[in-house]
């Protein structure tokens, strides 16, 4: 039982896209992202996923909107809802997400950038 600094563990890393898990709350994960550019279409079927913009602006693409999340917001996706996390003009934006100890990362779409094992920072 100690604090985590964000700040910190984001430094940890700089691959983008590839989660890293920062700690468990019962069965939820706490994990820590960095991401540029667009990622893909998906949705989860079963679980709600919740984001926090710790740095940038993240733009929540959804098939009738696009929601845009700034530094310090945070916003959930419903279970069954498709959506595409996205930046712009070449922003890296640093991210915490909460979800699901089982969450699939791209739900049930297959891609190049889908990830199957968070490292544990």
């Amino acid at each position: 039982m100690k604090p985590i600094n964000l700040k910190e563990k984001h430094s940890l890393f700089t691959k983008q896209w590839h989660p890293h898990r920062i700690a468990m709350v019962d069965d939820m994960q706490v994990i820590l992202a960095k991401i540029k550019g667009e990622f893909v279409w998906h949705s989860h079927e079963h679980e709600d996923e919740l984001f926090q913009v710790l740095k940038g602006t993240l733009y929540m693409q959804f098939r009738d909107r696009t929601e845009i999340v700034n530094e310090g917001e945070i916003i959930v996706v419903p279970k069954g809802v498709e959506h595409n996390p996205s930046t712009k003009d070449g922003e890296e934006v640093h991210l915490l997400l909460f979800e699901k100890r089982d969450t699939a990362h791209t739900g049930n779409v297959e891609h190049e950038r889908t990830q199957t094992k968070y490292p544990e920072l």
